[in-house]
């Protein structure tokens, strides 16, 4: 319980680092500014977070389908590795909303008087600085620990959230691993941030899989030499998706469908045979790719004439 000098101070703690002009050096004080000044919030407001209602719930659900889908696996066995220490796992979507979770039955009332719990609002609009909300604004991995938190309501729980993007390394939503223990420590809590974010990843991976089912996946560098990235080839060799990670590496913009490029352009490695000799489709395609769309260039490059290539692409019903 908190003695009633509690939320005073804290919120006196608060607006003293925003005065401070700490925000500028400090992500926390900068998302406190946030919270104070550009949604208005009051750091000792006390009001119980919002929740949607069924219906909105179930909506917000249905919006992010395939991620939910993807999730599942990966959210069972992080629940495995950290709710018997009092943690519950939250998958929220990219709006800050809860639209799956896991928990020990026996804390259930608790976290849910906390808005532990699906459909409630924890964006920084609703609930200031905290783990969900101010992941989905700074979409990066990170921990708000206790007094960490705008709300002085939100004082005793300690969240740990990682970004999740989608098979176009888009942000998605946020995995969370939360805690109302105070003696959830320092260390672990690491382990927890480790956890969450190897449960992420595995998110993303299958999510990526999914969306490119019929495509072969191949595994590639990220930037820093160790993380590992995901590229789909389709079955004329041809890059159609990347992962974030794998985007990363490979110096292609996040957050868009990829067009289409020669896998061994990008990959490197043996090129395939890019000789008409066959009439195949995927040298057709591959050769306009590296042309740009150009048919002059493309059957230059081939080695034939342009009506000779207009032939060609007409058969195989290839767009130019």
């Amino acid at each position: 319980m908190m003695d009633g000098s509690m939320p005073r101070h804290h919120a006196a703690r608060v607006e003293a680092a925003i005065a401070s002009g700490q925000a500028a050096r400090s992500a926390l004080v900068a998302s406190w500014r946030r919270s104070s000044r550009l949604h208005h919030l009051d750091p000792s407001g006390h009001s119980a977070p919002r929740r949607l209602s069924d219906v909105e719930l179930r909506q917000a659900r249905e919006r992010i389908a395939p991620l939910l889908a993807a999730a599942q696996g990966a959210m069972d066995r992080l629940y495995q590795a950290v709710g018997a220490a009092g943690c519950c796992v939250l998958l929220a979507d990219g709006d800050g909303v809860p639209v799956d979770r896991r928990g020990t039955p026996a804390d259930d009332a608790t976290f849910q008087s906390w808005g532990l719990w699906t459909g409630a609002l924890w964006s920084e609009e609703h609930e200031g600085t905290n783990g969900i909300g101010t992941c989905v604004v700074e979409q990066r991995p990170l921990t708000i620990d206790r007094d960490q938190h705008f709300f002085t309501r939100n004082t005793l729980l300690s969240c740990t959230a990682v970004p999740i993007y989608d098979h176009e390394a888009a942000f998605a939503g946020v995995l969370d691993v939360s805690s109302c223990r105070a003696d959830r420590t320092d260390a672990f809590s690491s382990l927890i941030a480790l956890a969450a974010a190897e449960a992420a990843r595995r998110i993303e991976a299958d999510l990526f899989r999914r969306a490119f089912a019929h495509a072969r996946i191949v595994l590639t560098q990220g930037p820093d030499g160790q993380s590992i990235g995901l590229v789909a080839v389709d079955a004329d060799d041809l890059v159609i998706g990347a992962t974030r990670t794998a985007r990363a590496g490979l110096g292609i913009a996040p957050g868009r469908a990829l067009q289409p490029v020669p896998a061994a352009d990008l990959l490197g490695g043996e090129p395939a045979d890019d000789h008409l000799a066959g009439g195949q489709r995927a040298v057709l395609q591959r050769a306009l790719l590296r042309a740009g769309g150009n048919v002059s260039a493309a059957a230059k490059a081939l080695g034939v004439s342009r009506a000779t290539l207009h032939r060609k692409l007409k058969r195989f019903e290839l767009k130019h």
